[in-house]
C-alpha cells in the first residue's frame, strides 16, 4: 500500500509550521518532509531536522541533476523537496507532509496528481501583519516584503483541495485532521 502526501501551503505567518507540528503531534503516523535550503539557518533551527541547509552552489547542482520533486525561490533563496525521499517513504506505505509554497505545491500537483493539497489562509491582512511582528524572526523591511506577497500567495487558494482559515488553531488543527483522516481510512 502506498501513502499518502499532503501538501500544505500558506502565506508567511498564516501558522503552517505551527498547525503541520501540532498535526505531526497529534498523529505520530505523519511526518515531515524535510526540504533542502539555501537560506540562513535561525536560531532554535537544526540541519537535518527542521531543513537541510546548503550552499546556493549545491542547490544549483541538485537542479541540474533533476533531485528534486519540487524547487522555488522565495525571498531570495531556494527551498526544494528531494524526490527520492519522497518516494522511499510513500512506497513504504508512509504519509508524509510537503510544507511548502503554493509554486511548490503546483509543480507537486503535476508530477503527483493524487497529492492531497491544503492551503491555510490567515484570518485577515492584519492579524498576519501582528503573527509575522510577533515571530520576532525577520526585520520589518522583511515583514513588509513578505506582506506584499501575500495577495499574490492568497490569489492561489483556490487551486487546492482544501482551503481553511486559521482564526482560530484549535479549529484549524481538527480541520487538517479530519482531511487526513479522510484519506487515512479511504
Amino acid at each position: 500500500m502506498t501513502g499518502n502526501i499532503f501538501v500544505i501551503s500558506a502565506p508567511s505567518g498564516a501558522g503552517k509550521s505551527s498547525l503541520v507540528k501540532a498535526l505531526c503531534e497529534l498523529d505520530t503516523k505523519l511526518k515531515i518532509s524535510i526540504s533542502h535550503t539555501t537560506r540562513k539557518i535561525r536560531a532554535g533551527e537544526v540541519d537535518g531536522i527542521d531543513y537541510y541547509f546548503i550552499n546556493k552552489k549545491n542547490f544549483e547542482e541538485m537542479i541540474f541533476n533533476n533531485e528534486f520533486l519540487e524547487y522555488a525561490e522565495v525571498y531570495g533563496n531556494y527551498y526544494g523537496t528531494n524526490i527520492d525521499t519522497i518516494n522511499e517513504f510513500i512506497d513504504n506505505g508512509n504519509d508524509i507532509i510537503l510544507e511548502i509554497d503554493w509554486q511548490g505545491a503546483q509543480q507537486v500537483k503535476i508530477l503527483m496528481p493524487n497529492v492531497i493539497m491544503i492551503f491555510i489562509k490567515p484570518p485577515s491582512l492584519e492579524e498576519l501583519k501582528n503573527r509575522l511582528i510577533r515571530r520576532n524572526t525577520d526585520s520589518s523591511a522583511v515583514i513588509e516584503k513578505r506582506l506584499a506577497s501575500v495577495k499574490e500567495d492568497l490569489s492561489h487558494a483556490h487551486k487546492f483541495d482544501y482551503v481553511i482559515v486559521n482564526d482560530q488553531f484549535d479549529n484549524a488543527l481538527q480541520e487538517i485532521y479530519a482531511i487526513v483522516s479522510e484519506y487515512r481510512n479511504s
